[in-house]
């Protein structure tokens, strides 16, 4: 292990900090509520009680110290040498996809699909929505998919009166098949997409290591999980879409062009310059489209740009223990500490730091990948897209919102079941 500077340092504790503070926002709201409304006090708590605005906070603080310490210039040259492509995306992708045309369209798929099901209530429409969505992640990409599939979820099942323990059931077998259901192919995935290139892993090779045991494993979670459930979701009728006005309703013109914006966007999900031009294009159609549209999940989106940004910063400093993880491990013992590791930070991450591991074996890659994806589900940093996840449905959680120890919690047997079928199958 190499040995640290100042700034590793307290990037670290800052890293270190925050993970700690996403455990603790419940706490913060609560503290929030003591106080009068519109108080310093109130807002304050309310403020660092907002899960997505963490890692922005403690990444300003690493900057601000990062500035003392070494200067104006080189904070800012290691601001602008950061990527931020991946963020800026997931807002891009959230506000398109959670247009009412695509989430339109989108429901009309999942309710086809779910009558070929001869179940009652809400099963074959949940079951559908956490097979196909995840899966539907390689080819749309994750983001794309856990921002349909949350939305979707949203209207149809969560806003109906179901128990605590079903609610945190959901959420964690959506972000743990989300996690693992974009690794059919090598781009749709954010921890694949960084050693895909690298490491030559095109889509022969994911769909013969990858694609096959994360559709069974997705489809297994869901099979776990409708029956345990299966006494609430039968005798829970599916929320029923109010009905539109023929005159409101979608023509088919203005469907297909946001399906259009929608490829075009990621297609260039890797060229910020080319999506950003592509959203201002979509920002102009849904403006023309009005009476066709809904209010676009613009602030969501933003403060889900906001928690992945504040992670890229701090991310980069924690390679100075990452990388003897990575390199220390046999292949055994890195598929594990791949998915521990995974909880704390993104996945993402660590991927890339093992892309840049020269002398990593073809069974510790496999290994390192499979561990970040299986892991991807346990916490809101640890995969890309479950902040976007978390944002949408948080509100269905009561006023302390959506709690980390139970989420975690609810994501162990569906994290168990895919660690079992990439590790064994």
């Amino acid at each position: 292990m190499t040995t640290p500077d100042s700034l590793q340092i307290f990037g670290t504790v800052c890293f270190a900090l925050a993970v700690l503070h996403t455990f603790s926002v419940g706490y913060f709201k609560k503290l929030g509520n003591k106080y009068p409304d519109g108080s310093v006090g109130e807002n304050f708590f309310h403020l660092i009680g907002e899960i997505e605005v963490v890692f922005g906070i403690w990444a300003a603080l690493f900057l601000a110290f990062y500035w003392f310490a070494r200067g104006g210039d080189q904070a800012l040259t290691y601001l602008e040498t950061r990527h931020f492509t991946e963020p800026f995306f997931v807002f891009v992708i959230m506000s398109v996809c959670g247009s009412k045309p695509i989430l339109t369209l989108s429901d009309q798929a999942l309710s086809s699909l779910a009558r070929f099901f001869k179940f009652k209530g809400l099963t074959p429409f949940l079951a559908s929505a956490l097979v196909v969505g995840p899966l539907l992640g390689s080819l749309i990409t994750e983001p794309a998919a856990m921002t349909i599939a949350a939305l979707l979820l949203s209207r149809r099942i969560f806003n109906l009166p179901l128990s605590e323990p079903l609610k945190y059931g959901i959420l964690g077998t959506l972000f743990v098949n989300i996690s693992i259901g974009g690794t059919l192919t090598p781009f749709a995935a954010p921890p694949v997409l960084m050693v895909a290139r690298v490491w030559e892993w095109d889509l022969a090779f994911m769909l013969s290591h990858f694609g096959y045991k994360a559709s069974i494993a997705v489809i297994l979670n869901t099979l776990v999980l409708c029956f345990t459930y299966r006494r609430e979701l039968s005798h829970s009728p599916l929320q029923a879409v109010p009905k539109v006005d023929r005159k409101y309703r979608i023509p088919m013109w203005v469907g297909l062009l946001h399906i259009l914006i929608l490829i075009a966007v990621i297609l260039s999900s890797h060229h910020m310059v080319l999506y950003g031009g592509l959203f201002l294009v979509f920002l102009g159609i849904t403006q023309v489209t009005a009476e066709y549209q809904e209010t676009l999940k613009l602030r969501e989106g933003l403060l889900v740009t906001f928690f992945l940004g504040g992670l890229v910063i701090l991310g980069s400093p924690q390679e100075w223990w990452l990388r003897p993880v990575i390199t220390n491990l046999s292949h055994q013992f890195l598929f594990f500490a791949s998915m521990v590791c995974t909880a704390i930070t993104d996945n993402a991450a660590i991927t890339y730091l093992g892309s840049q591991v020269e002398q990593l074996s073809e069974n510790s890659r496999y290994a390192l990948v499979a561990g970040s994806v299986v892991g991807g589900g346990l916490t809101v940093i640890a995969n890309a897209p479950n902040p976007v996840g978390y944002t949408i449905l948080n509100q269905f959680f009561g006023a302390s919102g959506i709690k980390a120890i139970k989420l975690l919690k609810s994501a162990l047997i569906p994290t168990t079941v895919a660690a079992l079928c990439f590790w064994f199958l």
